[in-house]
């Protein structure tokens, strides 16, 4: 593994399919959606860790895959894929809902393959499996979470063990207890976003964050961050990520006239489209199989700014990227 404290990762953070096994009223992949499921082409995945790998030799410079879903657990070519990337010498993440961590041989894989996992946590017991629709689930991820984090322990691993809160107007006010219990849980970084209206605009107005509970927010996490630290947890998000909060919930625009995200971060979906972040996956029109070598890899940074700026698309008009802030700041 690279030493990301001296190396900063070129991260790819790829979608590869849009089915999940959840209910999530907030998610544009709730299993009860009716529309037709995607799921990326292993052979163009294969390909382009190798072009990965190439390109990481090239530039001396690491590149982590995140691998993003749906939920990617299920993938069926998810063992194969990964252990590629092993081989390939890649950094690797992953996003999870968390209900396939009661497998044993998952957890070694993640462990042993992976510099971060983060699972998916947005509220305490009942809320979460609500918002989820898995009944059960908050008591099974209070059983696998921690004896994952003794997987990683036991493996001498430094793989990094995340949680990411989704913040909503009825779950902030439990913020500061659920922080602690996944403390507990042996979670050793936190993150959140602020609920988004782009996938599920229906539920969105009665369950968004209000200029009220942003405010709370932002008073709330230097204390908050204080006593995790104390328990060795980093709480991030930098002061601009939480300032964009704060101004999305008084309905402020951002308007961004020149990204320059794809600099060191690419979104790939499960169509294999390119994109400096996941608002503008159909925008670009660049494929990766379009991307055979190192050098046209390389090049497509580049390339996605300029156009960005040249004719940027409708959602840069109020940017919610995570990704254009500091949400991994600490």
């Amino acid at each position: 593994m690279f030493d990301v404290s001296t190396q900063s990762p070129f991260v790819v953070l790829w979608r590869v399919m849009d089915t999940c096994n959840l209910e999530c009223p907030f998610c544009a992949y709730d299993k009860r959606l009716k529309f037709p499921r995607s799921v990326i082409d292993t052979a163009h995945v294969i390909r382009m860790i190798d072009v990965f790998g190439a390109l990481q030799t090239s530039q001396s410079r690491p590149v982590l895959v995140s691998w993003l879903g749906g939920e990617p657990t299920l993938w069926a070519d998810f063992e194969k894929v990964t252990d590629h990337a092993a081989q390939a010498g890649l950094m690797q993440s992953l996003t999870t809902n968390g209900t396939t961590l009661g497998s044993a041989m998952l957890r070694a894989r993640l462990a042993a393959q992976f510099d971060e996992v983060t699972i998916s946590v947005d509220a305490l017991g009942a809320r979460h499996e609500d918002l989820r629709g898995w009944n059960g689930g908050f008591a099974k991820l209070a059983k696998w979470v921690p004896q994952l984090a003794q997987d990683i322990r036991d493996a001498c691993s430094e793989t990094r063990l995340r949680a990411n809160v989704v913040l909503m107007h009825d779950t902030l006010p439990q913020f500061d207890e659920l922080c602690e219990t996944l403390a507990d849980w042996g979670i050793t970084q936190i993150t959140f976003n602020q609920l988004g209206g782009r996938d599920r605009p229906q539920f969105f107005p009665t369950n968004r964050l209000t200029a009220v509970d942003a405010e709370h927010l932002s008073a709330l996490l230097p204390d908050l961050r204080r006593r995790l630290g104390l328990r060795g947890v980093k709480l991030l998000g930098g002061d601009p990520y939480v300032g964009r909060i704060v101004d999305s919930a008084h309905d402020v625009a951002l308007e961004v006239s020149s990204c320059q995200v794809a600099q060191n971060f690419l979104f790939i979906d499960e169509k294999g489209q390119i994109a400096p972040c996941a608002f503008v996956e159909d925008h670009f029109g660049v494929s990766v199989a379009d991307i055979l070598t190192a050098a046209q890899l390389a090049a497509v940074p580049d390339h996605l700014c300029q156009s960005q700026q040249n004719c940027p698309h409708d959602a840069c008009a109020n940017c919610m990227s995570t990704q254009q802030f500091s949400k991994f700041d600490s």
